[in-house]
């Protein structure tokens, strides 16, 4: 008892002792909600709770492995370790302990009768799913409708699901001819995974909602079965996930959910933060304890993400406060466009070297994947080492690879692996063995514009395909070689309908877009589109650092749950962050404010919020007001633009009488833009 109680402030050790009735654990940022939860099952096994009694439910099977080790480790209680002590734990210990998915398959497996399934019923994958919509629009004799993508119905199935709606209660909503197709689609995809024994991932918690639902018996079983429910991330919980909680705690209430309504960023995959708020509704009586000790960051950074947080209004009320001490103000810096701010965060990493020697102390966090590319060049330009995580690197993305195969072609028409990857990603109806023939008369045609040869289309059977590579050869004739590479890059957009093309539904493809547009933006400084490609066959091939000892590159999303001594948050430009379409919906906008929330919480000693006066996006250049999070915090453009590359200290910035006039958040651009030093 002494090893778990050993360590915990007074809050914590509340939370790891209360043992019966709903218990509600806000945790704050940095203020050791895994240990809490840790510590708890650790002392319900030491009270006697048999740990196959417990459920305990993780949001990823990582933090599921890890907390069962430090369990494991955490029960050997104060005997002097040995050599079986330090191996893993059994894999029968805490058999219900992993995420929603891995306890409704064990469920489902073990009830599979009640349901009809088949016991060893097969689990698809993304993958899996989008292979079988795609069979499905075939044999439906709707595959020319290029506006029906088997990623976007994809996700609109999963969302469907998600919120638990069946295919009748999407049809029965469906209005446009796109919506009654999808509805169709729909039908015929679950009556083809039921033909195959098959379960995508959103079936496995609709499978055991229905099962929990409809069989009052075995409901009755499992609540009997969990003396404890413990529930990791709540406020993260889709409505599916909600309502199988409630059915499976049993009349003891046993359950303690811990998690932090601040940090609720995942809407857009169907969470809903307000599970989190409404628990002591749920459970009456429950008892609340706020864990507001933050071990990660130092006081400054803590208060400038409290006061931007406590702008939005459904929230909860916590005070977190920190013992290490104020340390370095947080710092804005103003920065005239893009590439002069990347260049900013790369010299200011090597200028703090002598503080933090490893690069792996720094990450830089953005909204969007697109934001890296000037940052990746800026680091590869003075040797700095990075890793992308979550994303692939700026030339590694499939978009920007396809650009470049067809500006190769511009190049040198002989280039098979360019033009296999052209047609097999941009044009349409060229298959596999249509690309061989072309391929093999490429040989036998000696001009060096091979394409442009009349007798090359001949040699394919398949009008559709003959068709695409007429459509390419057209192309080929008409771009002028010698024009500007980002003029040729936006003609080859609009000539390929690369819109079209990387337009799946989602805000990934709308990521994607924006991906070649950064690419034509940084093609401008070009002469030729030789240096061009000469230059983006560098970036491409230059070493990413594999080591640890790398700066971190990653959008906010992804840096959940991680912590750096030094952040920078860059992009942080009205429209930009919070994004366009958060600006006229209250819901969506204090989402983004979480998101800030969530990105300023992950540095333990030094933050830095830069933003561009100016950025290319969708085709031109746009001239930015600062982010309304950076005025919540103080920072004035009007003021502070002439200081010495626009650097604020907000040391002083966080007295509690601090008010700002809200209206001052949409003045538009002064007329003349600030000196940039």
């Amino acid at each position: 008892m002494d090893k778990i109680s050993k360590g915990l402030n007074p809050a914590q050790a509340e939370a790891v002792n209360t043992l019966g009735g709903p218990l509600l654990i806000l945790a704050g940022a940095g203020s050791g909600k895994t240990k809490t939860l840790t510590h708890r099952i650790a002392n319900l096994i030491s009270h006697g709770i048999d740990p196959h009694r417990i459920l305990a439910v993780t949001f990823t099977n990582k933090a599921a492995r890890e907390m069962r080790d430090r369990l494991w480790q955490l029960l050997q209680h104060d005997t002097p370790s040995t050599p079986q002590d330090d191996q893993q734990p059994p894999r029968s210990f805490m058999p219900y302990m992993g995420t929603f998915h891995s306890i409704a398959v064990k469920i489902l497996r073990i009830e599979s009768a009640a349901l009809g399934l088949d016991r060893n019923f097969v689990i698809y994958d993304v993958d899996d799913q989008i292979a079988l919509i795609r069979r499905v629009i075939k044999d439906l004799n709707i595959s020319n409708d290029k506006s029906l993508k088997p990623k976007t119905i994809q996700s609109i199935i999963s969302s469907e699901k998600n919120q638990g709606n069946t295919p009748a209660d999407y049809e029965a909503r469906a209005f446009y001819p796109n919506q009654k197709q999808i509805a169709k689609i729909f039908h015929r995809y679950e009556e083809e995974k039921s033909k195959s024994a098959a379960l995508d991932f959103d079936d496995l918690l609709l499978k055991e909602l229905e099962l929990f639902k409809t069989h009052p018996e075995i409901r009755q079983k499992w609540q009997d079965k969990f003396q404890h429910i413990l529930i990791d991330e709540y406020q993260d919980t889709n409505q599916v996930q909600y309502n199988i909680v409630k059915l499976l705690v049993n009349s003891a209430r046993n359950i303690c959910v811990v998690g932090d309504d601040w940090q609720s960023i995942y809407s857009w995959r169907g969470a809903d933060f307000t599970n989190i708020l409404n628990f002591e509704r749920d459970f009456p009586g429950a008892k609340v304890i706020k864990l507001e000790q933050n071990y990660r960051s130092t006081g400054c950074i803590l208060a400038a993400s409290q006061k931007i947080i406590h702008y939005n209004e459904t929230r909860t009320d916590k005070d977190l406060f920190t013992e290490l001490g104020d340390g370095d103000p947080v710092e804005v810096e103003s920065l005239q466009d893009e590439a002069a701010e990347a260049n900013f965060v790369a010299r200011k990493i090597l200028s703090l070297q002598n503080r933090y020697p490893d690069f792996s102390d720094f990450a830089v966090l953005y909204r969007t994947n697109a934001q890296s590319y000037p940052l990746e060049k800026a680091f590869i330009d003075l040797q700095i080492p990075y890793k992308i995580i979550g994303g692939v690197r700026f030339y590694d993305r499939k978009e920007v690879k396809d650009m470049l195969a067809i500006l190769r072609l511009i190049v040198n028409q002989r280039d098979k692996i360019s033009l296999t990857r052209v047609c097999s990603n941009v044009l349409s109806g060229i298959g596999e063995v249509s690309i061989r023939k072309i391929l093999s008369a490429m040989d036998s045609i000696s001009e060096a514009e091979v394409l442009n040869n009349p007798d090359l289309p001949a040699v394919i059977n398949a009008a559709k395909a003959r068709n695409s590579l007429l459509r390419l050869t057209n192309f080929l004739k008409k771009v002028n070689s010698s024009d500007n590479p980002s003029e040729i890059i936006q003609t080859a957009i609009n000539y390929f309908d690369f819109q079209t093309l990387t337009n799946d539904g989602t805000l990934g493809g709308e990521e994607r877009m924006r991906n070649l547009e950064v690419l034509s933006t940084q093609a401008y400084e070009y002469e030729s589109l030789e240096d061009f490609l000469a230059d983006a066959t560098l970036m491409s091939s230059a070493d990413e650092s594999s080591s640890k000892n790398s700066v971190t590159l990653m959008t906010m999303h992804a840096a959940k749950g991680l912590e750096f001594p030094v952040v920078f948050i860059v992009g942080m430009e009205e429209g930009l962050f919070p994004g366009s379409r958060a600006l006229d919906n209250q819901a969506d906008l204090e989402e983004e404010r979480r998101l800030a929330y969530v990105g300023m919480t992950r540095a333990m000693r030094n933050l830095f919020l830069t933003y561009a006066a100016s950025r290319y996006s969708y085709g031109a250049r746009s001239y930015n007001m600062p982010s309304r999070f950076l005025i919540e915090l103080g920072y004035d453009p009007y003021q502070n633009a002439s200081k010495t590359a626009g650097s604020l200290s907000l040391q002083d910035s966080f007295d509690d009488d601090f008010n700002i006039d809200e209206s001052s958040l949409f003045d538009p651009f002064p007329e003349e833009l600030p000196v940039w030093e």
